[in-house]
């Protein structure tokens, strides 16, 4: 028997048993409802992650709200996507931009309250399958809103709504309440090269 066979062979096997304990594991897995999911970390791919959730949740027809917390309204590769999808997707850019830029606090609080208001208008509506709270994590760490606040809202969100929320330093009371929690983790990057933001990859 050459070596490939017997590789060949092995491997085989050991599928059959993977799949077996596969099928065993699924057997209890029946429950579906909406998921409370956070990506956070100081890697890039926050946003991006979520998105592509946005493209799945369009993929099968559902509708999406979109809250950005931070953010300006500037021009992203994202916007002008999903700007093709006007009956199925609402997206509201309520930042007034980074924290750095507009050095103003109690701008910064009025904006992220009037985000989390129309954050609490999508997560009621029954329209909506998928609602996405970009940079919300921001607004949280800085203190911009009550976390306290945030979470008991978030325990009575209606049982068949996918929330997802990003950014940076996740609060533990916000990742103790979520069904997933997803940590990207800075590994290399480009900007520390002097590479800068670049269209289709950053924004």
């Amino acid at each position: 028997m050459t070596d490939d066979t017997e590789k060949n062979r092995a491997h085989n096997e050991a599928m059959k048993t993977l799949k077996a304990e596969r099928k065993e594991m699924m057997r209890g897995k029946t429950e579906e409802r909406g998921l409370l999911m956070v990506h956070t970390g100081d890697g890039k791919g926050k946003s991006t992650a979520a998105f592509g959730m946005v493209a799945r949740a369009l993929g099968w027809n559902q509708k999406v709200g979109i809250v950005q917390f931070i953010k300006g309204k500037w021009k992203t590769g994202e916007r002008e996507f999903f700007a093709r999808f006007p009956d199925q997707l609402r997206w509201e850019v309520m930042g007034e931009g980074f924290t750095w830029d507009t050095q103003d606090r109690a701008r910064d609080i009025a904006a992220a309250e009037a985000a989390w208001a129309m954050a609490r208008e999508m997560i009621a509506d029954p329209s909506l399958d998928f609602v996405l709270l970009d940079e919300m994590n921001i607004a949280l760490r800085y203190e911009y809103l009550n976390i306290h606040t945030v979470v008991d809202f978030l325990k009575t969100r209606p049982l068949d709504k996918h929330i997802c929320i990003t950014g940076r330093n996740a609060l533990p009371e916000l990742i103790a309440v979520a069904d997933l929690v997803t940590e990207m983790k800075l590994i290399k990057h480009p900007f520390d090269a002097g590479v800068k933001a670049q269209r289709g990859v950053d924004f």
